[in-house]
């Protein structure tokens, strides 16, 4: 298994998708966004250039009305390499099932550590 470095705050907690400042952010690698509250979901687990695809999905109601659940929390591990974040992500897949899901790459899942643990 992968042990990844999943994104925090400087103070250790989760970053929160609504306000997060992107600006800055040069990353590519994976990313799980889940909704906070009483029974938190994943909502989607994606890839990319991390700054682009979180201020896309900010925009996308079909993610963001899950904040009526609870507020919209979201995390990132850097992974440069195209085939290795396939199948990062077509195992995070397998083991969030998000809520919202886009075509899963066609990719032998890569396990990698859980950002939840």
């Amino acid at each position: 298994m992968h042990k990844l470095l999943w994104a925090k705050s400087i103070d250790n907690k989760w970053l929160n998708l609504s306000n997060l400042d992107v600006t800055n952010l040069h990353a590519t690698g994976v990313y799980v966004i889940w909704h906070g509250g009483q029974n938190p979901r994943v909502v989607r687990v994606g890839q990319g250039n991390i700054a682009a695809r979180l201020a896309a999905h900010r925009l996308n109601h079909q993610i963001m009305r899950f904040t009526d659940s609870g507020p919209m929390m979201v995390t990132w591990a850097e992974v440069e390499n195209q085939i290795t974040r396939d199948g990062i992500e077509t195992y995070l897949i397998k083991q969030f099932s998000p809520m919202i899901k886009d075509q899963t790459p066609d990719a032998t899942p890569i396990p990698v550590s859980s950002p939840f643990v």
